[in-house]
């Protein structure tokens, strides 16, 4: 079989089964693990963050907003390359047209190929859909057992960290950030790890299916919640969040870094958070982590564990996240 994924967490599901010797394609935004960095980039971006050149967190989201006011594409794909390489698979999304190539791009060209290959579109919203899509990705390339020992392992890690907290205790807020400005806080999944990590998040609460009773504890797939959802920074601040993440979506650790050091130095309402002021920020690789609905989500959630329960030990090893501080001294 010869695969082509154009989003992250398809890639990362596929090297995960054991078939990345059968990836003969995949999306600029395909990073990990990095030995799939040597397939050819089928995709490119028309938005560029790089605060040097003007282009910051605001900026970004107003070119974004005028490309889909314009009906402008964010993303291009390489019909010609995705023809010479034949694939049998081509894996893609439909969840988010800011993150990714949308699938009715995908679909156009692909009805053009001469070998009409398949379409597999991941579009999950929830835990539980992640898990799934490796399962959905598993069948696709007859790799089913694997993909079943692979979700077993992750939920047995999901079920380790999670006996350190206590899911009858509301626990502190916790603010989360998906973007900076403006800001857009967290949504889907996201705001499950939160809360099964024993915190709250209460601008964008996971939410008991109806009939489903309080769902708690091992009813938690349950509960959810909906997309991100963009905040006035009054509203944001008026939770007064206890801790505070910041993961922009797309951003690596240095550039969301950048971004918190610009939210402190703009902004009062920031700087008089309890999360800053007590030194619970903790900025993370957005492009790595969180907003990557694939396999390490299981890694995001250690972490959330890890930062509200005082469990560093759980904090996976290379985790990309520094503790921020107004001082400059981030670890």
């Amino acid at each position: 079989m010869r695969i082509v994924s154009l989003i992250p967490s398809g890639t990362e599901i596929v090297a995960l089964l054991g078939a990345g010797d059968a990836l003969v394609g995949r999306s600029h935004e395909c990073d990990f693990p990095p030995a799939i960095t040597d397939r050819p980039a089928l995709t490119s971006q028309t938005t560029h963050y790089d605060p040097a050149a003007g282009t910051d967190a605001k900026a970004i989201d107003t070119q974004v907003a005028q490309a889909s006011a314009s009906g402008q594409p964010l993303y291009t794909l390489n019909e010609a390359l995705l023809e010479e390489l034949q694939p049998d698979l081509i894996i893609t999304q439909d969840l988010c047209s800011v993150c990714s190539i949308d699938l009715d791009s995908v679909r156009r060209v692909a009805d053009r190929l001469p070998t009409k290959p398949r379409l597999l579109s991941l579009n999950p919203k929830s835990v539980e859909d992640i898990l799934d899509d490796i399962y959905r990705v598993g069948d696709a390339i007859g790799m089913n057992k694997q993909a079943m020992h692979e979700v077993v392992r992750l939920r047995q890690r999901m079920d380790r960290a999670e006996e350190h907290i206590n899911p009858y205790d509301d626990g502190p807020i916790c603010g989360f950030m998906e973007w900076t400005d403006p800001i857009y806080i967290a949504g889907h999944w996201n705001v499950q790890l939160i809360e099964r990590a024993g915190a709250r998040h209460p601008l964008n609460e996971a939410v008991a299916k109806p009939g489903s009773g309080a769902a708690v504890g091992p009813q938690q797939a349950e509960r959810l919640a909906g997309h991100s959802i963009a905040v006035p920074p009054e509203i944001f601040a008026a939770t007064q969040p206890r801790y505070l993440v910041i993961a922009p979506c797309g951003l690596s650790l240095d550039q969301a870094h950048t971004e918190t050091d610009a939210l402190y130095a703009r902004h009062e309402w920031f700087r008089t958070l309890p999360a800053v002021r007590d030194q619970r920020v903790f900025v993370v690789d957005g492009n790595q982590m969180f907003n990557r609905p694939g396999p390490r989500i299981v890694d995001a959630l250690e972490f959330m564990v890890a930062i509200l329960n005082d469990r560093a030990h759980l904090i996976p090893e290379g985790f990309p996240y520094r503790s921020w501080s107004p001082n400059g001294h981030n670890d």
